[in-house]
């Protein structure tokens, strides 16, 4: 059986910065096809499966239209106005409502990766062959990615679902807004630019868009893989940290770490080995110290925890990925077939593992930010104040570790549990809410901020590493270091520092500093 270790490991083996085309297939598509069409914008295509899926699932719908079957949504109306009954006549025109009427979320709109992902999403819950949608209504959506219409999506306001959906479908039928070539144009103007035309929604696709856990996924999915990406980079910096501070590595010893059945903490202190190996510093200072303080002696057992958390919350999110959340599901049976009314689009399960992936990154960005400071703090290390070879006219990296405790404060905010609360909706007709729609987004926030606390942490031990100078560290270190002089030069006197933030965070969020450090060592377990 695939432990979750190796599960994770599968899941961002490929930088899906190089994947240039992604096929949606009957078995889905993976974590960086899924990260290659949102963010990188791969071309998206449909295989002949995914095809005759959807033609197959509509069908039914068209079949049970015109014998009049009780379905929700389709023959009955929405919510609480499910007493109510709806001619054919007026099913395309209830599907119209239901998306102008659902686009009432306000705020900040989305930005592009978020909205791409959400679009890809549908795209996937469709191709589960039971949504009954038509193949013109998937193949407007293929082609709203592959042109790069980006829907106007305001980001706020949504207890689960729904409200976000509303506003990215509306351009599909030339209402709503969206941008195209960098302009924000109404929906049919956007179409019409592109060379395309609005779909006439038939029976059911109107609450098939806005319905399931679409948007609570596909910004769980984002989250996860910024996650995973910057909590793997944390092994390097920590490393880095620990050459600079003189840890001793007697506490990574092997057999200390096998007495604690946690996988995870095992190989991130075979991680911290591989990339130390062969390291003047830590040779020499190996017995410098009876032992070292928490941040240290405790990396492995605490990057190992949020590992664990992070794996358990990609399984929950992987298998929503793939999944049907519908409602109601066509299920076929031969030639026929049957609508199921259930609770599918209910997200509980990602709602929930994304709060405990919340905690996890707030455990990293406090652990980060403390060794932030212990890099910074004359009183805790043999370094210059603030690392600054002139302390007093130069402040050196004094302030890098104010905006690292700043924002490990509002990450504290954002990780209090939105999977606990509810809200009755509806005239209680949906009298418990997951909320989830919040726990994916602060989730998608917190993976933002938290790059750059490591990234001020890489910062602070790249600029320690030029302190030392009676030992050399690492070969993969020195590597590393070199590389990032490149983007961030040495700190002579003080400068500007947000562009060389800036700088290592995107080294981190592009996965350079981890193909830098991996085509020394080999694959690091994560």
């Amino acid at each position: 059986m695939m432990t979750l270790t190796h599960k994770m490991n599968d899941a961002i083996a490929v930088n899906p910065a190089q994947i240039k085309k992604v096929i949606l297939e009957k078995d889905g598509i993976t974590l960086s096809e899924f990260i290659a069409v949102a963010r990188y914008k791969a071309e998206l295509t449909f295989s002949d499966h995914y095809v005759e899926k959807i033609k197959k699932s509509r069908n039914l719908v068209d079949r049970f239209l015109s014998e009049g079957r009780l379905i929700y949504g389709v023959t009955t109306g929405l919510g609480d106005n499910v007493r109510e009954m709806i001619t054919p006549e007026e099913s395309e025109t209830l599907q119209v409502n239901t998306l102008r009427s659902h686009a009432v979320a306000v705020g900040e709109p989305l930005d592009e990766e978020a909205v791409r992902a959400i679009q890809l999403m549908i795209l996937i819950s469709f191709g589960q062959g039971y949504s009954g949608v038509s193949f013109e209504l998937v193949d407007l959506i293929k082609a709203f990615l592959n042109n790069q219409i980006y829907p106007f999506a305001p980001g706020e306001g949504s207890v689960g679902y729904i409200s976000v959906e509303g506003h990215i479908f509306l351009p599909l039928i030339g209402e709503g807004r969206a941008w195209y070539k960098g302009k924000l144009l109404n929906g049919d103007e956007a179409l019409k630019q592109a060379g395309l035309a609005p779909v006439r929604l038939k029976c059911k696709e109107g609450l098939a868009l806005i319905s399931g856990t679409t948007s609570v996924t596909a910004l769980g999915i984002l989250a996860l893989y910024n996650a995973m990406i910057v909590t793997k980079s944390s092994d390097i910096v920590g490393a880095m940290t620990y050459e600079v501070l003189k840890g001793t590595v007697k506490a990574l010893d092997s057999r200390a770490h096998q007495l604690k059945m946690h996988v995870e903490q095992q190989e991130t202190a075979q991680n911290l080995l591989a990339i130390l190996k062969n390291s003047e510093i830590m040779n020499k200072y190996k017995d410098f110290k009876v032992q070292d303080s928490l941040p240290l002696k405790c990396m492995p057992q605490t990057l190992g925890a949020v590992k664990r958390t992070l794996h358990e919350a990609w399984t929950s999110v992987d298998e929503e990925m793939h999944s049907c959340s519908d409602n109601p599901i066509i299920i076929p049976s031969g030639d026929d077939g049957e609508a199921l009314m259930c609770g599918n689009f209910d997200a509980s399960y990602v709602g929930i593992h994304m709060d405990s992936a919340s905690i996890a990154m707030g455990t990293l960005a406090k652990f980060s930010e403390r060794l932030t400071d212990r890099l910074m703090n004359r009183h805790l290390n043999d370094l210059p104040p603030f690392l600054t070879e002139n302390p007093g006219i130069n402040n050196g990296l004094m302030i890098l570790q104010y905006t690292s405790a700043g924002l490990v404060g509002e990450i504290k905010v954002l990780s209090h549990p939105s999977s606990v609360d509810s809200i009755p909706t509806c005239a209680s007709q949906e009298d418990v809410v997951t909320f989830a729609y919040y726990a994916s987004k602060k989730a998608y926030l917190i993976s933002k901020k938290l790059e750059y606390i490591v990234a001020i942490q890489m910062m602070a031990s790249t600029e320690a590493l030029c302190f030392i100078h009676d030992a050399k560290p690492s070969p993969v270190i020195q590597k590393l270091y070199k590389m990032i002089r490149r983007y961030v030069p040495k700190v002579e006197n003080d400068r500007h520092f947000y562009p060389d933030i800036e700088n290592i965070k995107k080294l981190i969020h592009e996965r350079k500093i981890i193909e830098c450090v991996e085509n020394e060592t080999g694959p690091l377990s994560f």
